[in-house]
């Protein structure tokens, strides 16, 4: 990120660790707001790894468990980023995890990748996965790398998946 005249962050300026520690802590305030309101219990753990504060809300049973749907959990962190961000007045990157959610997905995830390279092995140029978000993308780019094949984003907004294919 860096800073424009406005005084506002913008995402290609490198957050120090206090910073990081600061956007962890504010998320973690909001979150604790919300399970609240909605008289959930919960336990929150604050992280900071790989340039981002990661969130994460554990122990508050089926409850809430109920908000570890994918779709929740983004929504979720969304609501926080943006909670960050009207304190901070700068765009945050944290991660926001729900009973476990992300390590479940990223296992799924995983699973994806094995079955697309296994496609791949088994004669196809390439396979297109299930539209995801930024953040899964992401994952599934490293894992696609990490097993030395070729990956890119394609489509736009909620439609946006990743191809992957042999490394050229």
């Amino acid at each position: 990120m860096s800073t424009q005249s406005d005084g506002i962050a913008r995402p290609d300026e490198a957050l120090g660790i206090e910073d990081l520690e600061a956007d962890g802590d504010l998320a973690a305030d909001y979150i604790e707001g919300l399970l609240d309101i909605a008289d959930l219990d919960g336990d929150i753990d604050i992280d900071v790894a790989n340039g981002r504060a990661y969130v994460s809300v554990t122990g508050g049973g089926e409850e809430l468990d109920r908000l570890a749907g994918p779709d929740t959990v983004q929504a979720l962190q969304d609501l926080t980023r943006l909670a960050v961000q009207a304190r901070t007045g700068r765009f945050s990157r944290l991660i926001v995890d729900i009973g476990g959610s992300r390590d479940a997905r990223a296992t799924e995830l995983k699973g994806l990748v094995d079955a697309a390279v296994a496609q791949i092995a088994a004669g196809r140029d390439e396979v297109e996965l299930e539209p995801m978000s930024s953040y899964e993308r992401k994952l599934v780019h490293d894992e696609v790398a990490e097993r030395g094949y070729h990956s890119e984003s394609r489509g736009e907004g909620r439609d946006r998946r990743l191809v992957i294919s042999r490394s050229a």
